[in-house]
């Protein structure tokens, strides 16, 4: 990844950390401003399926806590102490406006019964992104929840056939997998500004998944 990064003529810092344990994310910080001396944009999009698909009835406690501490809890604090880092920063002389973005899933809104503890992880992250909008409107900072439909990951990978046969039932409007491309293009057309009027917003990145239809 960093070398595809740096052929753009860019520079790409990797920092390892758990972002589960809330005791490295000032750590984590203070590392990004050393080297960049701000931070413009944050982008969550850290995130686990459980390690085995249990019906509702059977999951466990630990599974539980691993999903929600990892996809919940740690992103809505890392993103609590980021906020505040923006608010206190200068703002940037071009005018330009900090961005958080959430990667949630469709999953924030539609159950699967055998991995509920993934869907009630991504449920609460679209709301950690509504009230996060909504809390940092009044300082300039803008927030989104990009929501995801099948993506061609090695998350995904353990569901192929299924998810192969839906798509050829029609489960779609476009009828293919999605890839990360697609959900980066929507990262980047939010940080290069395109979508400055539209803080708040949920975008589905799905292939016409949400669409209601008789």
């Amino acid at each position: 990844m960093k070398r595809a990064v740096e052929q753009y003529g860019v520079t790409f810092i990797p920092l390892a950390g758990d972002i589960s344990c809330l005791d490295g994310h000032e750590r984590i910080l203070q590392e990004v401003l050393n080297y960049c001396g701000r931070v413009d944009v944050l982008v969550n999009n850290a995130g686990v399926a459980p390690a085995q698909r249990m019906d509702l009835l059977e999951c466990r406690p630990e599974s539980y806590d691993r999903l929600l501490n990892i996809n919940l809890r740690g992103p809505y604090f890392f993103t609590q102490k980021v906020a505040l880092q923006m608010i206190q920063q200068p703002r940037d002389k071009a005018g330009y406006a900090p961005k958080i973005i959430f990667i949630t899933s469709i999953s924030s809104r539609v159950a699967s019964i055998n991995r509920a503890e993934y869907c009630v992880s991504k449920a609460g992250l679209s709301m950690t992104a509504q009230c996060f909008a909504v809390a940092l409107a009044p300082y300039g900072i803008h927030v989104y929840d990009l929501q995801p439909g099948i993506i061609a990951t090695d998350m995904s990978s353990a569901a192929r056939e299924k998810y192969d046969r839906l798509i050829e039932e029609g489960l779609l409007l476009t009828p293919r997998w999605g890839t990360p491309e697609d959900v980066g293009k929507a990262v980047a057309g939010i940080v290069s500004g395109y979508l400055d009027y539209s803080t708040g917003a949920v975008i589905e990145i799905g292939g016409g998944y949400g669409v209601a239809r008789l």
